[in-house]
């Protein structure tokens, strides 16, 4: 299985969404955060099984959340490329990388 890493600017995203659920309800905020884990872990899990959004890059939804996380694959590890909220700005994460 494939190690997980996350680029400066999706821990960035994700850190974000998770300051601005928690300041609306902290019970929300941790569920987000359990639901980007599990997303994660499925993306882990088997990544081939997972939808290309642009030539290099997939992504897999959140589940209960607004949010996918975006990805590429490399030969010995799996980077996250951005926690993005699927309807704001799409592939804003464009230049990273």
């Amino acid at each position: 299985m494939l190690s997980v890493s996350f680029l400066p600017g999706a821990r960035q995203d994700f850190e974000a969404s998770c300051d601005w659920y928690a300041e609306r309800d902290r019970a929300v905020a941790e569920r987000f955060i359990d639901a980007v884990s599990a997303t994660v872990e499925r993306i882990q899990a088997d990544p081939s099984s997972l939808p290309y959004v642009t030539e290099t890059h997939q992504a897999c939804s959140v589940k209960r959340f607004p949010f996918r996380v975006v990805f590429k694959v490399y030969p010995q590890e799996i980077v996250v490329v951005a926690v993005a909220h699927a309807k704001r700005e799409p592939h804003y994460w464009n230049s990273r990388e």
